[in-house]
């Protein structure tokens, strides 16, 4: 059988070659290459005996557990397509996103049966259920959920599936523009290139040109990575394939938050030697940690620490340095449409979030008007846009990818959002979102949306929502508010009701309490007028 870059078919082809070789570990579960290829086998055979197919799509709504890349493994085995299900999510965006992304089954912690219950008329052709047990006791046969052991004893371990295909795709859903989430498709292929390296991520040969090339960039030691954010987040999930393409070990937080002293000893007791973090939100506590405990834990097995998908500070960087002298730290680029845009070379420190070099597959794009745009010339300011590997669009949105999409001179490219500057040297300095869309520790929150769940508040007649500077998280989502005459609002009832309608991560952290919200006299949001009251402090509610 001809074997192509997808996901499957590579990581097969190293699983073979270190069978033994420990792959993922999650508090007290481990497992080697081979047990996870045939736990992945086994599962891919019970969702083929439930109907799943091609192109068809399977939830996963997990915490951190070994079962979130078995699933991941056995949906693409069988050509299917696993789609990421953020556990914050409550009713309104779980619903929004089960009948979005047409799920035809979902693998879930027992944890979230209720919340599947309130959404299951939403998700007409979800039919089959799976659940890994916890402590929770939430009654699972409300939905007809079956237990994950359960289900994979009996099933054939035996990888005998059908041949797959470069272009079967792997989606990643992260917020829209209208802040409910949105699907990004990635063919294989684009997404082991753009997002994983190529194969090359450790290897001084770089990417591999061929698939069958994949077993040749396994080392002889392995490196063992810890990635801290969740895996339902991109940035996760892609450091953990990245990890298993190589014949690595992946070490995942089996905590639902992360707390500095428990990182530390998993850290510690695994040997790990790189960690992942997503910018200062997670930079913070583990500072904190070490130093209130100096000399608690023996990471001298620790010779990277890398950040990527939100602002990883300069002094946090210098903070990493001065307990890892021997270490290197590094800062990526990217996002879930982009893969990885480069690592910041540190030329332009203290402008811009960051510096990388211009390369075939990375420039700066002007626009002309009429939806045309252009390359900058050196001294520009556009927007940092990708080509070559990239997705194919927004899974049923057509008028998005259109907007994200665009040719030059007959390629497509892909427009991240950030503002971004060609330098003379032809290296490319990223200041930021252009948007208005608020980055509060590695996740997205889009303003409109807040706005919507904060006027289901009986004291709001008119709010607008900002970014405001926060030390831990980079920005923290602060609210300018209108209140209805002779009506009082406090933070904490307006952090209430939100709570109802959003995840916690987007609830506001601030509040200002003004007589008029700042609009043109169009009625369109004045946001830079919102944030000056928010940053002077004048209107800041007790």
């Amino acid at each position: 059988m001809t074997r192509h870059f997808n996901i499957a078919d590579l990581f097969e082809m190293v699983a073979d070659k270190v069978p033994g070789r420990d792959a993922l570990v999650c508090g007290s579960q481990r497992a080697s290459y081979g047990q996870l290829e045939q736990r992945a086998n086994r599962l891919a055979h019970y969702l083929a005996s439930r109907g799943v197919g091609p192109g068809d799509h399977v939830g996963l709504y997990l915490y951190n557990c070994n079962e979130y890349l078995e699933g991941m493994l056995a949906c693409f085995k069988l050509r299917a397509v696993p789609i990421n299900v953020n556990y914050r999510y409550v009713r309104d965006e779980l619903l929004y996103i089960f009948d979005n992304a047409d799920l035809v089954a979902c693998l879930h912690h027992r944890e979230f049966a209720p919340h599947i219950a309130e959404v299951l008329e939403a998700a007409p052709k979800l039919t089959t259920l799976v659940y890994v047990d916890d402590d929770s006791a939430a009654d699972v046969d409300a939905v007809g959920s079956a237990e994950y052991e359960s289900v994979l004893a009996g099933q054939s371990a035996e990888r005998d599936f059908p041949e797959r295909a470069d272009d079967d795709l792997f989606v990643l859903y992260t917020g829209g523009t209208t802040g409910m989430p949105k699907g990004v498709m990635w063919p294989h292929k684009a997404v082991f290139y753009a997002a994983m390296g190529g194969g090359g991520w450790y290897h001084p040969d770089g990417a591999i040109s061929e698939p069958e090339q994949i077993a040749s960039r396994v080392g002889d030691f392995p490196i063992i990575g810890m990635a801290l954010a969740p895996l339902m987040h991109g940035a996760c999930w892609w450091y953990a394939c990245i990890q298993l393409l190589a014949g690595n070990t992946v070490v995942l937080n089996p905590h639902h938050s992360l707390v500095g002293e428990q990182v530390w000893s998993i850290a510690e007791r695994e040997k790990v030697n790189s960690v992942t973090i997503v910018g200062d939100a997670m930079a913070i506590p583990l500072l904190e940690s070490l130093e209130a405990n100096p000399g608690r834990w023996d990471l001298s097995a620790i010779f990277n620490i890398g950040s990527g998908g939100a602002v990883f500070s300069e002094s946090k960087q210098d903070a990493f340095k001065e307990h890892f002298p021997n270490a290197f730290i590094t800062n990526s680029f990217g996002s879930s449409e982009s893969g990885s845009m480069g690592l910041d070379g540190g030329g332009k420190r203290g402008e811009g979030l960051g510096n990388v070099s211009r390369s075939d597959f990375m420039s700066v794009l002007v626009e002309q008007g009429d939806a045309r745009w252009r390359h900058a010339q050196p001294g520009e300011t556009g927007i940092f846009s990708r080509g070559g590997h990239i997705p194919t669009g927004y899974y049923g949105d057509p008028e998005k990818t259109a907007g994200t999409f665009v040719s030059v001179e007959g390629q497509t490219w892909l427009l991240t959002g950030d503002e971004a500057r060609l330098e003379a040297d032809d290296s490319i300095t990223v200041f930021g979102r252009g948007s208005n869309c608020i980055n509060t520790g590695g996740e997205k929150v889009y303003p409109e949306e807040v706005e919507q769940a904060l006027k289901i508040h009986p004291a709001v007649f008119d709010c607008l929502v900002v970014a405001t500077p926060d030390e831990r998280l980079g920005s923290k989502v602060t609210a300018v508010v209108a209140a209805r005459p002779g009506a009082e609002l406090s933070l904490e009832s307006l952090q209430s009701v939100a709570r109802e309608h959003i995840a916690g991560y987007k609830i506001p952290r601030e509040l200002h309490l003004v007589e008029e919200v700042p609009r043109a006299p169009s009625g369109k949001p004045a946001y830079p007028k919102a944030l000056e009251i928010a940053l002077s402090g004048r209107h800041l509610a007790s």
